[in-house]
């Protein structure tokens, strides 16, 4: 099961320095993120969300893929193989991006939205959904970060222990 955490920020780009770092654990292994979303309230009080994964791109990749494929297969069948791969590749990526862009995935668009018009304006906050977690690890690279945690789905020590690591105190074992 994933679990849920949001983390606000008193920066605008504050969000964004710690998903890069979250994506460096990822590399190592010591996290799994699920899907993560930086979303950002400017000056005027405009909420902004910038998604972790680009779902047209998946899309139309995979559509690309599996078009080509299929079309090419079409083509043997009407002896001009190479007509029915690049016109199956064009239809599926149009179609794949199409598909992606209206898919959504992970955490509900809505629920960042509703929570993102909470945070005060020039600030940030980072939803995360991690499906597997080093605890210890993970969070000795966030001690003293100076966030806040929002919202979470974390069990009450947990969330704790997660409290204590971004406001700087040392967390209990």
């Amino acid at each position: 099961m994933s679990e849920l955490v949001v983390i606000g920020f008193d920066a605008m780009d504050e969000a964004d320095k710690v998903l890069v770092k979250l994506a460096g654990l990822k590399k190592e292994y010591l996290v799994d993120l699920e899907d993560a979303v930086v979303v950002v309230r400017d000056e005027t009080g405009k909420v902004h969300l910038k998604q972790s994964m680009n779902l047209t791109a998946i899309g139309a990749t995979s559509g690309l893929l599996s078009g080509s494929i299929w079309g090419g297969l079409v083509g043997l069948l009407f002896l001009n193989p190479l007509a029915g791969f690049a016109i199956g590749g064009l239809v599926g990526a149009g179609a794949g991006a199409i598909s992606g862009s209206l898919a959504d995935y992970g955490i509900d668009d809505e629920f960042i939205k509703s929570l993102g018009s909470t945070i005060p304006n020039s600030s940030s906050a980072l939803f995360v959904l991690i499906r597997k977690v080093q605890p210890e690890k993970v969070m000795a690279e966030f001690e003293g970060l100076r966030g806040r945690v929002l919202k979470t789905s974390l069990a009450p020590e947990q969330e704790e222990r997660l409290r204590k690591a971004l406001s700087g105190a040392t967390a209990a074992p």
